[in-house]
């Protein structure tokens, strides 16, 4: 891996706590618990977030969708950052930023839970105040929609974004088609969007390719997710028989 400011994580989708260790100890800043493509639950996310904090790293959640209820429940167990999927408008933004936020600047309801320190004076105070205010915010761009309103959705309060590559191509008509310059062309707009409002430029590397990885960081990505736990042990597992 070349030297960068990129922020490197990887994606969790297997329920299991000895990976997620096994993933924060490799080095990884973050990791991100997956809810929309997996079997993962709301309690099994909650076990995942608390080992990967304790074990020093930033817990992520990709919720299932852009829900209010689901958000609130996953910051409660502690997530410190929020990866919405389906983002197509402004006001899909808006509903996300509202929902991580505690009034008067959102709606998030009030709760006693791991995140507030199960409601120990100091450090629920603590959360309220000032760790509830760093959540990060991360949009996924996968539809065409998204690519009109890319102006009025970067320029709200948010993270960064991070592209889904396969919804976005299938909505463009082209599904899994990466090389194609329409989507390439798209890809490069959206970097070129998120460098004028200097926020985090996001992509998934599913495969784990160091190469893509180099590749990815000279493109001006900096918020990088490095493959996903099953492609990992599928890889690993595969090697003795490649050459059969």
């Amino acid at each position: 891996m070349k030297e960068s400011n990129t922020s490197l994580g990887t994606w969790l989708s297997l329920y299991n706590e000895a990976i997620a260790e096994l993933l924060v100890n490799a080095g990884y800043k973050w990791v991100t618990v997956d809810l929309e493509h997996s079997a993962i639950t709301i309690a099994e996310a909650e076990k995942l977030i608390r080992v990967i904090d304790l074990a020093g790293a930033k817990p992520f959640v990709r919720v299932s969708s852009n829900d209010a209820v689901q958000i609130k429940r996953v910051l409660d167990a502690g997530a410190k950052g929020i990866i919405v999927p389906m983002v197509c408008s402004p006001s899909d933004v808006a509903n996300a930023i509202s929902a991580i936020h505690y009034p008067p600047k959102g709606t998030r309801g009030m709760g006693l839970a791991r995140a507030q320190g199960y409601g120990e004076s100091v450090a629920k105070e603590n959360y309220i105040q000032n760790t509830s205010k760093e959540i990060d915010l991360y949009i996924q761009l996968e539809s065409k929609e998204a690519l009109e309103h890319l102006d009025a959705m970067f320029s709200q309060d948010i993270n960064g974004y991070m592209i889904g590559p396969y919804d976005l191509s299938a909505s463009m008509g082209i599904p899994g088609d990466f090389t194609n310059p329409d989507f390439i062309e798209a890809e490069n707009s959206i970097l070129e969007v998120a460098k004028k409002y200097n926020i985090k430029r996001g992509y998934h590397i599913v495969e784990p390719d160091l190469e893509q990885l180099n590749l990815r960081q000279s493109q001006g990505y900096n918020f990088i997710a490095f493959s996903v736990d099953f492609r990992m042990l599928d890889v690993m597992a595969r090697q003795p028989f490649t050459n059969d």
